[in-house]
């Protein structure tokens, strides 16, 4: 079951891409799997996954340790708090939201006590709503600056979350909004930075974050269902 679900989104991404010129290379699938359990990302990873995407730190730990597959690529998806930095330098590849100063000082910190270069990505909140987490698109620039001085850091792109519709195509706009933002970052050729990662898209949008240039969709309903 799991195998045909996987087997259909990356049939979608595929499509999505080639319609809109991409090489279906280029996106990854990200496979959100808050509240799975473990054995349900083993099956995911049986079916040929290989990235997936937690968001809360404990039930992450537990399900990476249980797991222990060097071949798997852990990603931090979720609300990162400063005090839980240490957790997710030492767990995950890539932490795709982070969103202020204070938590870039405190990841740097701990990743320098490992001896690590964690990659990141800088969470902005394109759609301004005051339930999402993120920088604003005015601060974006200055905030990656006092990032790209922190030793233990490297900035690998940006992420976002639109608003919902029912409708993907007025997402759009959100997903162009991002793509605009990273290319004013490029232009700034700021040391110590990378805009080759663009986080944006999951199960009811990616097709369209596909066709504006996400490079990372982050789907979870559509492999392995409804939250419990």
């Amino acid at each position: 079951m799991i195998k045909e679900k996987i087997k259909k989104i990356k049939h979608r991404i595929n499509e999505a891409a080639k319609s809109c010129g991409r090489n279906p290379e280029s996106v990854h699938l990200v496979a959100a799997s808050k509240t799975v359990s473990a054995d349900g990302v083993k099956s995911a990873i049986t079916a040929g996954l290989h990235i997936f995407g937690e968001n809360y730190i404990q039930e992450a730990i537990d399900k990476i340790q249980s797991i222990a597959d060097d071949s798997v690529s852990w990603h931090f998806i979720g609300h990162l708090q400063s005090n839980k930095a240490k957790y997710a330098v030492r767990y995950f590849d890539l932490i795709h939201s982070v969103d202020s100063i204070k938590l870039a000082k405190e990841i740097n910190k701990q990743a320098k006590k490992i001896n690590k270069n964690q990659k990141i990505l800088v969470q902005v909140n394109i759609s301004m709503e005051s339930t999402k987490s993120g920088v604003t698109v005015e601060n974006a620039i200055s905030l990656i600056r006092e990032i790209s001085r922190l030793e233990n850091l490297s900035v690998k792109g940006l992420m976002t979350m639109p608003p919902y519709f029912n409708s993907p195509e007025k997402v759009r706009p959100y997903f162009k909004g991002l793509v605009q933002l990273k290319d004013k970052i490029i232009s700034q050729n700021i040391p110590n930075v990378e805009m080759n990662e663009l986080s944006m898209g999951m199960t009811g949008d990616f097709e369209a974050a596909v066709c504006e240039g996400s490079t990372l969709v982050r789907i979870g309903t559509a492999i392995f269902g409804e939250r419990a």
